[in-house]
């Protein structure tokens, strides 16, 4: 009789399951995008990396192994029309603010980030998001003494390093909990555990700003478990002779990493995180490929400014996809703010890009612009739109490219030679110099 019981309490499982209505299966499907409504985010910041050195994008020769990085690729949006700012603080100061640097006065390195200013944490905060949130590594914000100046401006839990390099990466000054010691640990592999500690703790929804300090100098051999460039000389002399393969080995180390906290994550964190990896600037110079070494890092040329960007996980629909939308590393203000649930379109200077998530051919902006300087009257500043970029230069020098048809940027099109301009791209001039003056008002 039991076994009959058993046996009729199935049937009648099974019959409910096989009439459940349209309705009920809405109310599930909806009850699913409740609960990744609100999805960790985990921002990964990669310190000098150009698209000639990132796997997945047509230009440089030689590239590093980075599986993990392509897997996000092939799980997610890879995304071939961002702009940065050409150093590595102007573009953490956008991100961190959502405003162009002009405005901040971080319109290179060495700035100091005023405290007054509203931090993305400071936002979230402010909007009762729920998040809980940290920065672990690299800060170069403000005095690299000053170790209370990522809690001031909002950051909840800050550890890493103030400054825009170390010494060594083998020993470095490390500061947490408002305290500066010296590490010894490999940073990359310091910072990773640090991220795995502190999402560990995590209960609630959270927001990571993981910013690794390499690939930026000094360029040195990692620990041969974390790259595949096989035996390197380790002296000096040797890198200073041949960098590339070391900022390679320095990409993989990092890869490799970020493979670990990946696997370290609980499932219900796997399944409901959305992971946003973002070069901060162009290849320096020493290890540029393909692009000429004056307009690498530091220029506002492509090799300077136009940087990957890779958006996989939770939330994310759109597989194994490039997106030539034009999007600024500006607008992950807004974009971390939508993922949140802030009910937003823009703030500041940044744009809300969340909808290229999972739907193609959404215009986000129809011109990009950066800049540098060391003082806010005397900068290098350009913009684009979907063709051409304008780029006007402090001793009075200005350039027009057709990236359309010319990438590289090998001919200006103000130059004697080129001139007149086709009516095409004197409108677009026109049209870059009018979106500067509103930028700037």
């Amino acid at each position: 009789m039991k076994t009959n019981y058993y046996f009729f309490l199935l049937i009648l499982l099974l019959l409910s399951a096989c009439t459940k209505t349209e309705a009920d299966i809405l109310e599930e499907q909806e009850a699913v995008q409740t609960e990744f409504s609100n999805p960790n985010i985990l921002l990964i910041i990669a310190d000098d990396m150009g698209l000639d050195a990132t796997p997945g994008y047509d230009i440089g020769n030689v590239k590093p192994n980075m599986p993990n990085l392509v897997s996000m690729m092939n799980n997610g949006i890879r995304f071939t029309n961002l702009w940065s700012a050409p150093l590595c603080s102007p573009t953490r100061a956008g991100m961190l603010t959502g405003k162009y640097g002009f405005r901040t006065g971080v319109t290179s390195v060495g700035r100091t980030l005023s405290t007054s200013e509203t931090s993305i944490h400071s936002y979230l905060d402010a909007m009762n998001s729920g998040y809980s949130h940290a920065v672990i590594g690299k800060w170069h914000l403000g005095d690299r003494q000053d170790t209370q100046h990522p809690n001031i401006i909002g950051v909840e839990n800050y550890s890493g390093m103030l400054s825009g390099t170390v010494n060594s990466y083998f020993n470095w000054d490390f500061v947490e909990n408002m305290q500066s010691t010296v590490s010894t640990e490999y940073s990359t592999t310091k910072l990773t555990d640090l991220a795995i500690d502190w999402i560990g703790d995590q209960s609630q929804p959270w927001f990571l700003w993981l910013a690794y300090n390499a690939p930026h100098t000094p360029f040195h051999l990692p620990p041969n478990d974390l790259h595949s460039q096989g035996v390197l000389p380790s002296d000096e002399a040797s890198i200073a002779a041949n960098p590339l393969p070391y900022y390679l080995a320095m990409l993989e180390a990092m890869d490799s990493e970020m493979g670990r906290l990946f696997d370290a994550l609980r499932p219900e964190d796997k399944d409901n995180t959305i992971i946003i990896f973002v070069g901060d600037n162009g290849t320096p110079n020493q290890v540029v490929q393909t692009y000429n070494r004056r307009r690498a890092k530091n220029s506002i040329y492509q090799g300077g400014i136009h940087v990957p960007m890779v958006i996989s996980g939770s939330n994310v629909t759109r597989k194994g996809v490039e997106d030539n939308a034009l999007i600024g590393t500006i607008d992950l203000f807004a974009t971390i703010a939508a993922l949140a649930g802030e009910d937003i379109t823009s703030i500041n200077d940044s744009k809300n890009f969340t909808s290229l998530l999972n739907t193609s051919g959404v215009s986000v902006r129809d011109y990009l612009y950066s800049e540098v300087g060391t003082s806010t009257s005397t900068l290098d500043y350009t913009l684009r739109d979907s063709q051409y970029k304008l780029m006007k230069f402090s001793d009075g020098n200005e350039a027009l490219y057709d990236l359309m048809n010319d990438p590289m940027e090998e001919i200006n099109l103000l130059n004697a030679s080129q001139l007149p301009l086709s009516d095409a791209a004197s409108a677009a001039k026109l049209g870059l110099e009018a979106e500067y003056t509103r930028i700037i008002q």
